[in-house]
């Protein structure tokens, strides 16, 4: 991606300039949708996920290269106390993705989803940010270059996933920064904070916002103050997505607070992307609502690592599988009410 002037000007640019569903494929969606053998309406929003797939990927629904991309990043916050867990748990935790053994990998294979997982300089910390921005405008936006990178390979449903010690911290700060409230409004336990940890991790928030309040009309600015690299990767890939008119899951509490700062530059940038779960977070099920979405999932979860979005995934592929599997009254033979 070249980056003509100021880092952030070409995702302006991208933002503004958003591709729209196709409207005819859409309307073969419906009209095939009522002649399937069954009453109307009545798988609900299965329906529903079949038609924004048809929209989105401009075909008949289909799910052929599902993808769960999970994002890596570690956080200069971490040493104002907010969380149980060290940085290094990040890295552990990514090398245990690739050996197959984190939850994420069951829910694939049961799934028959692909995996990639994308570590982000986990060895640099970005900064404090109740100290100083989290990233500088340039390392933001090639972040968010290197996430769009992530559909390079080709898929055709991307669900969008994370693992950073520290993250629901940022997360918070995001949703702070962007929608008010109290500060505990947005604060969860995250990894299993509690007590004075908690406390801690509340104040964090609040000095956070406070040090970079002087420039939260940006949504950009917001990321690259109060984000962190998966953050930023995230945001890329979802865009990256709806250039390509590829149909996005988003994940839990982490994922959507990325998404967040798409929808706050451009309020039709979500359009192409459905939240696969409400987490156990406390903030996220707000967090979705200020996006006037509804979860496909409620499942108490809150692991983050694109868990939720997975789980998600199965039922898209049931969605455009029955759309697209089911008989036709013609073709079976069965009487078909509407039309008597």
């Amino acid at each position: 991606m070249s980056v003509s002037g100021l880092p952030f000007d070409d995702f302006r640019t991208l933002l503004r300039d958003l591709p729209g569903p196709d409207p005819r494929a859409l309307v073969a969606a419906r009209e095939r949708d009522a002649q399937l053998t069954k009453p109307p309406g009545s798988l609900g929003r299965l329906e529903e996920i079949a038609f924004w797939l048809a929209a989105w990927t401009g075909r008949t629904p289909a799910v052929n290269r599902p993808l769960v991309a999970i994002f890596a990043g570690n956080h200069g916050v971490v040493k104002q106390g907010i969380t149980p867990f060290p940085p290094t748990v990040t890295q552990q935790m990514v090398e245990n993705f690739a050996a197959g053994g984190a939850a994420i990998n069951q829910i694939c294979v049961a799934y028959d989803l692909g995996l990639k997982v994308f570590d982000l300089a986990l060895d640099y910390p970005t900064g404090d940010i109740t100290e100083e921005p989290a990233l500088s405008e340039r390392d933001c936006a090639a972040t968010m270059a290197f996430g769009m990178e992530a559909i390079a390979g080709g898929t055709d449903l991307l669900c969008i996933g994370e693992m950073g010690i520290g993250n629901t911290t940022i997360a918070a700060s995001i949703n702070y920064a962007l929608y008010g409230g109290n500060a505990r409004d947005w604060v969860g336990p995250g990894t299993g904070s509690e007590g004075d940890m908690f406390e801690r991790k509340v104040a964090a928030v609040e000095k956070a916002v406070a040090l970079h309040s002087d420039h939260l009309d940006d949504p950009l600015e917001i990321m690259r103050r109060l984000g962190g690299r998966e953050i930023a990767a995230m945001a890329g890939a979802i865009l990256a997505a709806r250039v390509e008119r590829i149909p996005v899951l988003i994940d839990g509490y982490v994922a959507t607070a990325a998404a967040a700062i798409l929808q706050a530059a451009n309020p039709s940038a979500l359009d192409h992307c459905l939240i696969g779960h409400v987490s156990g977070e406390p903030g996220h099920l707000k967090a979705i609502e200020m996006l006037g979405k509804t979860p496909l999932l409620a499942l108490g979860m809150r692991l983050g690592e694109g868990t939720g979005a997975a789980l998600a995934a199965g039922i898209v592929k049931a969605a455009a599988a029955c759309h697209s599997g089911m008989a036709t009254f013609a073709q079976a033979g069965v009487t078909n009410q509407h039309e008597h």
